[in-house]
């Protein structure tokens, strides 16, 4: 079935009637508990339901907001949390920004196609439309710069001769079909046949909504290309609106980086690589630093007259070399060390070391009550806590275990 979104991808509003309303629950794209509401079919809509790799559209029945539109044979489910009446006649409302912006992608995905298949032969075997971006499966294992360069220069020409786009109707056994450009038909594919047609460019077989003319694309920008699956090659691309919002992004990060910067866009590269040169830097004298305070923090430990057979430590700045540092200065055979490292409120590391059977014994419990997950060998337990506020509750469990200890001997 061909719907009113497909024959006329520019209306926004449409009258129709209800024809069935069923109760459905709704799994959210992202995951998490289903939504409870009802399925609804229509004598007709303009809301396109997802497919063609174009996702679905959004908008109102009545004031009723639509969460999801899905093909099913010849009809479009939509689904809403309000139950509607069978036989009811209602408006339906477009979300039209969410609607141009998918036939701007959809369209320059078939340009795309098209011009790289004439220029190189190149041939499109997939196509995602993102939120963000787009993306083309092309089978080829590369695609160099200088082709993308040529190929987007080409496509943006082609916008600029404002080239009409046209949509047929064929019957399924039109002899015409069998010339179009097509991955193929669903299963459960009914009714004519659209074909999707570029002037003098491109004839393809299509479900989904697309503008009239080119020069409703703007402009379409290359973004580079990533390594795809068996041999080919993702293509991503921005059309339309998504190209100016892109702009508009950059322009923005350029002021603020020109006002943290103190320089102009043309040496935000330079003073970048300078800051993390600096950077570079400073990390090497702080780590050098934490190893001399950890040397001296061990020292301490051992120049006392009486030497307690537990020793506990938290510092907010550190890692796993501060901890082990401590630990090789103080020894392990006699003593039981806990040491921690990391922001109280946040997650951290630890490190539980000391006599083997002692170590063996505490490990798993100190990572238990820590909320957290660690290994250890000869003596040596450590990993990462997510509750480093139960800190207290290891060093109790800890001065237990070395009184009772001492108790026995």
């Amino acid at each position: 079935m061909v719907f009113q979104c497909q024959r006329d991808s520019w209306a926004r509003q449409f009258a129709t009637k209800v024809v069935s309303c069923q109760a459905a629950e709704l799994r959210p794209e992202g995951g998490g508990e289903p939504v409870r509401g009802f399925q609804v079919v229509l004598e007709d809509t303009i809301l396109f339901p997802e497919g063609g790799g174009q996702p679905d559209d959004r908008g109102l029945i009545g004031d009723v907001p639509v969460l999801r539109v899905t093909r099913r044979g010849p009809e479009a489910v939509h689904f809403v949390q309000k139950e509607l009446e069978p036989g009811a006649s209602v408006l339906l409302s477009l979300d039209w920004e969410r609607r141009f912006d998918h036939m701007q992608q959809h369209s320059g995905q078939h340009l795309i196609t098209a011009i790289a298949d004439l220029m190189f032969g190149f041939k499109t075997t997939s196509w995602e439309l993102g939120r963000q971006r787009s993306v083309i499966e092309l089978d080829t294992p590369s695609v160099t710069a200088e082709q993308i360069e040529a190929l987007e220069r080409s496509v943006n020409e082609k916008i600029r001769e404002r080239v009409p786009v046209t949509v047929r109707e064929l019957a399924a056994d039109d002899p015409e079909v069998e010339t179009v450009r097509s991955r193929g038909l669903p299963d459960d594919h009914t009714g004519p046949v659209r074909v999707i047609n570029i002037e003098g460019i491109d004839s393809n077989m299509c479900c989904g909504t697309h503008v009239s003319n080119l020069s409703d694309l703007q402009v379409i920008k290359l973004l580079g290309t990533e390594k795809g699956k068996k041999n080919k090659t993702n293509l991503v691309f921005l059309a339309g609106n998504r190209v100016l919002k892109s702009i508009e992004q950059s322009h923005n990060t350029e002021k603020a980086l020109t006002s943290l910067l103190k320089n102009g866009p043309g040496e935000h590269v330079e003073a970048v690589k300078r800051l993390q040169s600096s950077v570079k830097l400073l990390q090497k004298n702080n780590l050098n630093l934490l190893r001399d305070i950890a040397v001296l923090i061990a020292r301490d430990f051992k120049s006392k007259p009486v030497q307690s057979q537990l020793f506990v430590l938290h510092r907010k700045e550190g890692d796993s070399e501060f901890m082990n540092i401590i630990a090789n200065e103080i020894g392990t055979e006699e003593t039981l060390l806990f040491l921690t490292v990391g922001d109280e409120k946040e997650a951290g590391l630890f490190l539980l070391a000391g006599p083997v059977e002692a170590v063996e014994n505490l490990g798993p419990r100190v990572a238990e009550l820590l909320g957290g997950k660690g290994a250890g060998k000869r003596g040596r337990f450590q990993g990462k806590a997510t509750k480093m506020s139960r800190r207290g509750e290891v060093e109790a469990l800890l001065q237990e275990f070395v009184s009772h200890q001492r108790a026995e001997t």
